[in-house]
């Protein structure tokens, strides 16, 4: 089977009636869970970002809690399924500012952990890599926003 281009899926949808397009959305969204969560994300959330945010963080910190202190092994595993889940949000959001809020926080979390970030070079690489997200997305920003963020940007040197 050979998968249609994006322009070609947008001509075709454009043709459908709305209970056509309600009957595929229900269908995509049975199949995978990332489909569903995009809709629902894209039904419910787009509304209001900022509580969309907020409970972003709310689940970054349960998952932060969850943190296993005793091994740096199962640590490093947690943290890069919490970076996995942000950056799922953040691309279902699309927004700079989204973005950069979210990798701020998950920074800020992960130097509260008590591990030493230098000593460690995979956390440290870690935690350099989203730096250099924030900076990359920051850059895109209006102006007054970018300067609104350089203040907490510059909290995060190590």
């Amino acid at each position: 089977m050979e998968t249609g281009s994006l322009s070609e899926i947008k001509k075709e949808l454009k043709t459908l009636s709305p209970q056509q397009l309600q009957e595929i959305c229900i269908r995509l969204a049975k199949y995978k869970k990332e489909n569903k969560e995009l809709l629902s994300y894209l039904l419910f959330e787009t509304q209001n970002e900022q509580a969309f945010i907020e409970s972003v963080k709310e689940e970054m910190d349960e998952q932060f809690t969850r943190l296993n202190r005793t091994s740096l092994y199962l640590a490093k595993k947690t943290l890069r399924k919490v970076l996995r889940t942000t950056n799922k949000y953040i691309r279902f959001s699309g927004s700079k500012q989204t973005e950069i809020e979210l990798r701020l926080y998950f920074c800020e979390k992960m130097r509260e952990m008590g591990y030493r970030l230098k000593n460690i070079r995979v956390l440290f690489n870690m935690y350099q890599r989203q730096v250099h997200l924030i900076h990359n997305a920051n850059s895109k920003l209006h102006e007054d926003l970018q300067y609104d963020y350089e203040e907490a940007v510059k909290k995060l040197s190590l």
